[in-house]
């Protein structure tokens, strides 16, 4: 028996009647929440996410979607799809660790530079299988992950011209181990909060920087509350569109493949429309008074080395670094 998500159920049956015609409601929907805004170039792959699966689907299949984290923060939504509901997220690997070991290792510092390397990996049979071990353990699904937002980098008050410059400094940080770890090794104090109180919380000198990449940074107006951006790239953000197993599996195995499929062909949207749009972002974030310095990001590389071997990610390291460079 085909389960039907409670959006679904609810509308089942009526109709809408307009121009002498009339429109069935869709037999599934899905709900997919994100923390970024809808400037962000990202945003622009969701939308042809959504256009894309009305379409190869003819109506069976509706996507809505929810910008600034509506359906609560990442965590919350994770768990909402482990229980079933329709719903998914655009999310890192190191919030899926806590489910998969393997996952962590994506979010890990200096793994790979730029879209096209890390694409490889998260398209290779190896991670295909961390996605399986994945649905069997937890109850997500994974779509694609080839959603890259950009490289991460510091946002100070101040300038930081090498890791002794980070100490003391509360910088917010995601809530999982290997950000975590990767800002501790960096020199600063690492400070997990929701991506949508970073604002206020440096506003009010709750915490004294934060690390993003530069299209979140406008996108979240934190070029108001900060001065200065120090272009480490310590972080290769990969994140991946994750919803229910129990959901997935229930549907007719054609819109599972439309489902994948298209995720796929959307991630590439978002990533190189992504890529294109860096060089402009920082030209208005220079523009509008935010000082951009690029250093030499080798005593930040040295400084997390040790971080993979701690998180047990030693040999994957090697492994993965290899695969984005052929």
């Amino acid at each position: 028996m085909k389960m039907k998500s409670l959006s679904a159920i609810a509308v089942a049956g009526m109709v809408a009647v307009s121009w002498g015609t009339v429109a069935l409601a869709a037999d599934y929907t899905l709900s997919v929440n994100t923390a970024l805004a809808t400037s962000d170039p990202l945003y622009k792959g969701l939308e042809a996410f959504q256009a894309n699966i009305a379409e190869r689907s003819n109506g069976a299949l509706e996507v809505k979607l929810f910008p600034g984290s509506q359906l609560g923060p990442d965590e919350d939504v994770l768990e909402q799809a482990r229980a079933g509901a329709p719903v998914a997220v655009i999310v890192d690997g190191g919030r899926l660790a806590v489910f998969q070991e393997e996952f962590g290792v994506l979010g890990a510092p200096f793994l790979a530079s730029g879209y096209d390397g890390i694409r490889k990996v998260v398209t290779s049979d190896m991670f295909e299988e961390w996605v399986q071990k994945l649905h069997d353990a937890s109850g997500h699904q994974v779509l694609s992950f080839n959603w890259w937002q950009g490289e991460r980098h510091l946002l100070t008050n101040k300038p930081i011209n090498g890791p002794e410059d980070l100490a003391g400094v509360r910088m917010r940080t995601p809530g999982a181990p290997v950000w975590i770890e990767t800002i501790k090794a960096m020199g600063a104090t690492p400070t997990p909060m929701p991506w949508g109180e970073v604002y206020s919380a440096i506003q009010q000198h709750v915490i004294d920087a934060a690390e993003a990449q530069l299209p979140a940074v406008t996108g979240a107006k934190l070029d108001e509350v900060v001065s200065h951006i120090t272009k480490t790239g310590h972080i290769n953000l990969i994140t991946g569109m994750v919803t229910s197993a129990i959901w997935f599996d229930s549907l007719p195995e054609d819109l599972q493949v439309i489902l994948r499929e298209e995720a796929l062909k959307a991630g590439d949207i978002a990533s190189y429309g992504t890529q294109d749009s860096l060089a402009q972002i920082e030209a208005d974030l220079v523009a509008a008074g935010i000082t951009v310095t690029t250093p030499d990001v080798t005593p930040y590389r040295d400084a997390t080395a040790g971080v993979y071997d701690m998180l047990g990610y030693g040999e994957l390291r090697d492994t993965l670094r290899a695969m984005a460079a052929e």
